[in-house]
């Protein structure tokens, strides 16, 4: 193999090339490594069902959260609902407000015996990681 220098003028027209492709081999590795919480891990908690989005991973617990409450476990149950349809996905902030309440009691009521209080508890939790995305109508985007 015979190596050669290149002159100036192509090492200055070469460099931002190589330099795009580095970036953009970059990007599509992290774009194509899993998201935290995508599969199973080893304090038992299963991996979410087909049909959710391993993106919801924000909060992986199921402590209670309610109307006005904010954070991540919020984000999460958010989430989880955006991606059964029940919330819209520019709803998803952090804030349980009256969009995420609404939201919560459909889902409730769509899944029996869920009481439809609007309150996230531990039932209420596990079908959100468990339901597919049933709504039959989705919701508009954004």
């Amino acid at each position: 193999m015979i190596l050669r220098k290149l002159p100036p003028s192509l090492k200055a027209a070469t460099a931002p090339a190589l330099t795009a492709a580095a970036l953009a081999s970059v990007a599509l590795i992290a774009a194509l490594a899993p998201a935290p919480g995508a599969f199973a891990d080893d304090t038992g908690n299963p991996a979410p069902p087909p049909g959710s989005s391993p993106v919801c991973a924000f909060y992986d617990g199921d402590r209670p959260t309610a109307f006005g409450e904010q954070g991540e476990q919020v984000s999460q149950a958010q989430c989880l609902l955006a991606n059964r349809h029940y919330l819209r996905w520019s709803a998803v902030d952090g804030t349980f407000g009256a969009e995420t309440l609404v939201a919560v009691q459909r889902f409730q009521a769509d899944h029996p015996p869920l009481v439809p209080d609007g309150r996230v508890d531990g039932a209420t939790w596990s079908a959100l990681w468990h339901a597919g995305p049933n709504r039959v109508t989705p919701l508009p985007f954004p």
